[in-house]
């Protein structure tokens, strides 16, 4: 799986948020082999905001979270996409 992490906002590095974000991502494969790539978006403005974008064959699935801290959006919106993640999953299987 690729993963390309964004910072969009930002002055200088941020190596925590960004092993962090690949973290997250790894994760993500627990629930589905399937996955192609993965992007995840960190935005800084009023709210501290996250966006993961999972490409699955034939499938783009979209989740973004905000708060008032980067690590506490990152966990709302991996469990978002973990739960969208997984609903595909049964869905493909149900049609098989």
């Amino acid at each position: 799986m690729k993963t390309n992490v964004t910072f969009r906002h930002f002055q200088g590095q941020n190596p925590d948020l960004h092993s962090l974000a690949i973290e997250s991502t790894n994760r993500f494969k627990k629930f589905n082999e399937d996955i192609i790539s993965a992007n995840v978006e960190f935005i800084n403005e009023a709210e501290k905001t996250v966006q993961f974008t999972v490409h699955v064959s034939g499938s783009t699935l979209v989740s973004h979270e905000s708060s008032d801290e980067f690590k506490k959006s990152i966990a709302l919106a991996e469990d978002k996409m973990i739960g969208q993640i997984k609903k595909l999953k049964t869905k493909i299987a149900e049609r098989h």
